[in-house]
């Protein structure tokens, strides 16, 4: 069996870890940042916040079309260079214009980073190990999520300075640009001569019904993660219960990648789906429906083990309905749906917790995903089996 963990792909995921510690290490904490230092009341946060989201949804497309067209290392060290720069821009940033402006931008990079980064690493593994390696690889965003949130609160109540927080990020995203840039590619990887520009260069129409189940799942992930430190500050009076929550959260993730990986071997990809989609359906429900430390904790473990199922999954399928030199548009196209889904979530659930309360946002959580759920047993499980360019076993 060929080997897995070479060189290449190790320094891959190092990288990804770090631009995911250095995001993390912020999300959690700028709702609180816009609303003490700035005054900013919910529905201002999440117009402030979705403005991250919807540049890296605008970017990733061109990013896809970039990455399969023009040599990925080049791509992915100028996209890992602005991303780290940007971190800079929140220490200039002092007023909530200016951060807005700011925050807004730095969602480019960092959309484009993310699908260069993710189709290096399918780049670099080897063919028959593609399924479980993608799995793998998220890994390595679930450590960044399960370390970063909690590093950060630490770090934020024993000195109430956000500036350092700035300055950290700064600094481990610049670790990972020098990371990255000790990575070999092959040359064969590179398409060498830009094709003719169309649709399916910046969004994989072959896979549009994956796309657009996974909005579902990313308005869901959108609203609980963006607001659970208000939510639990201001409803259940926890102070420090966010990184925890995200601490579990990531150990779930990371739990079910690992027993996930002999099914992802074995391609058994829409089996991996809808164990993901029960399991985040389940979380999703029981923190809405248990407001009390129980809810609160339990729906971490059991959205981190449903979304450790669902993410691979989804991400494989769709990179099996493209051609070789298509993979950036299959990965920008599945990060894409993501993004559109947590954007829609970050500015819906701020205006329903404002003028409706947290429970109600929660539930409209609850009832997305189970709607995301029923789409996939209706139509689009049977879209990926029609649709695939391998025809392995995929059940």
């Amino acid at each position: 069996m060929e080997r897995l963990w070479n060189a290449n792909y190790v320094k891959v995921m190092t990288a990804n870890f770090s631009l995911f510690f250095a995001f993390y290490l912020l999300t959690p904490l700028l709702p609180l940042y816009l609303s003490e230092t700035f005054g900013a009341t919910k529905d201002v946060i999440g117009l402030v916040l979705s403005g991250y989201t919807v540049t890296a949804l605008l970017f990733r497309p061109f990013s896809g079309y970039f990455v399969d067209t023009f040599p990925r290392k080049k791509v992915l060290m100028v996209c890992f260079a602005a991303f780290s720069i940007f971190f800079a821009g929140y220490l200039a940033a002092g007023t909530l214009l200016m951060f807005a402006l700011v925050r807004t931008l730095h969602g480019g990079p960092f959309g484009a980073l993310t699908v260069a980064n993710s189709t290096v690493a399918i780049d670099v593994l080897p063919s028959s190990r593609r399924n479980e390696g993608v799995g793998y690889y998220g890994l390595s965003n679930n450590l960044a999520m399960a370390i970063a949130p909690t590093f950060a609160i630490y770090i934020y109540a024993e000195t109430h300075n956000f500036e350092l927080l700035f300055w950290m990020a700064l600094i481990i995203a610049t670790f990972g640009w020098m990371v990255d840039a000790t990575v070999r590619l092959k040359p064969t990887t590179v398409t060498q001569e830009p094709k003719r520009i169309s649709l399916d260069r910046f969004f994989l129409a072959r896979g549009w019904m994956l796309g657009f189940n996974m909005i579902f799942f990313g308005f869901c992930f959108g609203v609980l993660s963006n607001y659970l430190a208000i939510y639990g500050k201001q409803v259940l009076g926890m102070t420090g219960g966010t990184g925890t929550w995200f601490l579990l959260c990531s150990i779930g993730l990371m739990m079910s990648r690992l027993q996930g990986s002999k099914a992802l071997r074995q391609g058994k990809l829409t089996q991996n789906a809808t164990e993901g989609m029960l399991l985040s359906l389940a979380g999703y429900t029981i923190f809405v429906a248990c407001p009390d430390m129980v809810g609160y904790y339990g729906s971490a473990i059991l959205i981190g083990l449903g979304n450790g199922h669902l993410w691979p999954a989804f991400q494989n399928m769709i990179i099996s309905m493209a051609h070789h030199n298509e993979r950036g548009t299959a990965n920008s196209t599945i990060l894409i749906s993501w993004d559109v889904g947590v954007g829609i979530g970050i500015i819906a659930g701020g205006a329903i917790a404002e003028h409706l309360g947290y429970a109600t946002a929660f539930w409209t959580v609850s009832v997305t995903h189970a709607l995301g759920v029923l789409l996939y047993f209706v139509r689009t499980r049977r879209f990926f089996l029609s649709g695939r360019l391998d025809q392995p076993s995929a059940s």
